[in-house]
């Protein structure tokens, strides 16, 4: 069942009834089904002009059904074509699974700084492990693991010089 437009008169009111006046709004819908048809070409320029201005002058919603009756009161349907499947070059890549141990790794690597270096070794010790799971697997992760790295090997590092310092120190006090 096709419903009237606001412009398309009362259907209530039967053939006899009274025009209905128009509204201000009225005449702006009507105006833009008209330039909807000036837009796709369906009315040239001194054409369109021309309705716009009797539009605005009309009195009845009648008059306005009249200046957009051999226009599309909305979309034209268009019909759908049969979309096949989308081709995997427009598909989002699928993320690998990121490795736990990268995580660990680096997890222990940042908290060496609150631990005083006491989580370094087994940073480096995670992130040894999770770079040669994720070459077999293929998992994500290998920034994790690199970041547990280095921050590991410089608390291991840091560790070292501190306690060559101390036996040096310790030599060093002996000898005295």
């Amino acid at each position: 069942m096709s419903y009237p437009t606001p412009w398309q008169g009362n259907p209530l009111q039967g053939p006899g009834g009274p025009p209905m006046l128009a509204s201000h709004a009225d005449r702006e819908r009507a105006v833009d089904v008209l330039r909807a048809g000036y837009g796709e070409g369906r009315l040239d320029h001194p054409e369109f002009e021309k309705r716009v201005a009797r539009a605005y002058s009309a009195r009845t919603v009648a008059e306005l059904s009249l200046l957009v009756a051999d226009l599309p009161q909305g979309p034209v349907p268009q019909p759908v074509a049969a979309a096949g499947p989308v081709p995997a070059t427009f598909l989002p890549r699928p993320h690998p699974r990121t490795n736990g141990k990268a995580i660990a790794s680096m997890v222990c690597g940042v908290l060496c700084v609150a631990t005083g270096g006491l989580t370094g070794l087994p940073a480096v010790i995670l992130g040894h492990l999770a770079q040669s799971e994720i070459r077999r697997t293929g998992e994500g992760g290998d920034g994790f693991a690199l970041t547990g790295l280095v921050l590991g090997w410089l608390s291991v590092a840091g560790w070292a010089v501190f306690l060559s310092l101390v036996a040096l120190l310790a030599v060093l006090a002996g000898s005295s």
